[in-house]
């Protein structure tokens, strides 16, 4: 059975829940509907765009502009500051809402859902477009903001549908329409794919989707090694991951660190996720589990978040191979742009490692697995630090503020 799944993404949901608080309290204009922005300290000539009203657009404001230059474009532009914590409870009201039609729903963002609704013909019948439909008319009768939503077979594809034409639309993206909808777009539009990596895939002549999905495989993994074969299949829109919801009995391990300021440097990012893979590794070897999907989250300095996850082919649990992957993920899906938070997920936790290993591959497993459980005891009965591992001596999670 096919199966289908919605992708629910807010419109420009910080001006658009900013605009509904404002006129809940009294404000007289709708932002939306007057050259407006949301974001930060304009006195301290730092602040930066968050969000813009599309007549802000018009005067050529784009996000994460600072205000000051904003201004520059448009005199009578109004600023306003995020309000987070109605953001969050608009967020609440929207996932409860979505979940009255199917308990199989994902909340990928603060703005963002995924439902899956296979198998639901009994209930809704076989027009998942009016339903799509339905679903987005009431939410802004209900709320007063507008979504757009994405149908697919997959995540991958429900996704990429809700991005096209904005705002207030239903779209679809199925197997059968990947070659006349996604294949003209560019490498830089398909879902997880960072900047970097597309920019090296130009390099490379791949400059469209349709080229990345007839491109050598092996040229593929010569460049991106195992990233290569998620774009491959990503091109033939092919995803096979699960839409997990919030009581999932999948377990997970994660942590995430907020930053005090924005990170940009590659190293400096890397350093961080290292102390995050000791930690996450450690407490994974404590509760005697093995992780078999590996994730980093991002959170960028317009509080946007995504995030890129990688299945392996074996469980582990060992610190020296979640970082090996953690690295790769983060190689082939930052996005280049300044980090506030960033974070590592590991989830499909086993009980055990099945692994098919060669008699010598084995002996080797055993050995690190020794090594590592002689670490833990250390840090166990002296506290973290009191273990470096030799291949990060050099390295200091202190990062200086550049």
């Amino acid at each position: 059975m096919p199966r289908i799944i919605f992708h629910i993404d807010v419109n420009n949901a910080f001006l658009s829940w900013s605009a509904i608080y404002l006129l809940q309290h009294g404000y007289k204009q709708d932002i939306r509907k007057i050259p407006a922005v949301i974001g930060g300290d304009e006195s301290a000539r730092k602040g930066i765009v968050l969000a813009k009203s599309p007549i802000a657009k018009k005067y050529g404001i784009v996000t994460a502009e600072t205000l000051y230059s904003a201004r520059n474009k448009c005199k009578s532009l109004q600023v306003f500051p995020p309000n987070y914590t109605f953001y969050k409870e608009q967020s609440k009201k929207l996932y409860n809402y979505l979940a009255s039609y199917t308990p199989l729903i994902e909340q990928y963002s603060i703005d963002e859902c995924f439902l899956d609704l296979t198998g639901t013909t009994l209930l809704y019948g076989n027009d998942y477009v009016s339903l799509a439909h339905k679903i987005k008319d009431e939410i802004k009768e209900k709320f007063g903001f507008t979504v757009n939503v994405g149908i697919g077979e997959n995540k991958l594809c429900a996704k990429m549908a809700s991005d096209f034409e904005k705002p207030d639309k239903v779209h679809t993206l199925y197997l059968n329409e990947i070659e006349t909808k996604m294949w003209p777009l560019k490498v830089d539009d398909l879902f997880m794919l960072g900047k970097s990596s597309a920019k090296k895939l130009n390099e490379l002549g791949i400059y469209t989707i349709k080229d990345l999905a007839n491109a050598d495989l092996n040229l593929l993994r010569r460049y991106f090694k195992s990233s290569g074969d998620y774009f491959k299949q990503a091109a033939l829109g092919l995803d096979y991951s699960k839409v997990e919801p919030r009581n999932s009995k999948n377990k997970c391990i994660s942590v995430s660190r907020t930053l005090p300021y924005d990170v940009v440097k590659k190293e400096d990012l890397l350093k961080i996720l290292f102390s995050e893979t000791e930690e996450v590794s450690f407490t994974l070897r404590t509760q005697k589990l093995y992780t078999k999907t590996i994730a980093v989250t991002y959170r960028n300095n317009l509080f946007r978040n995504y995030s890129h996850q990688i299945t392996l082919d074996n469980e582990t649990n060992a610190t020296e191979e979640i970082y090996k992957q953690v690295k790769l993920i983060f190689e082939n899906s930052w996005q280049e742009d300044p980090i506030r938070n960033i974070g590592i997920r590991l989830s499909d936790l086993k009980d055990k490692a099945l692994s098919q290993l060669s008699l010598f591959e084995e002996s080797d497993i055993k050995v690190e697995d020794k090594v590592e459980e002689v670490m833990d005891s250390i840090i166990k009965k002296y506290g973290k630090g009191s273990v470096i591992r030799a291949s990060k001596k050099e390295e200091n999670y202190n990062i200086e503020k550049r």
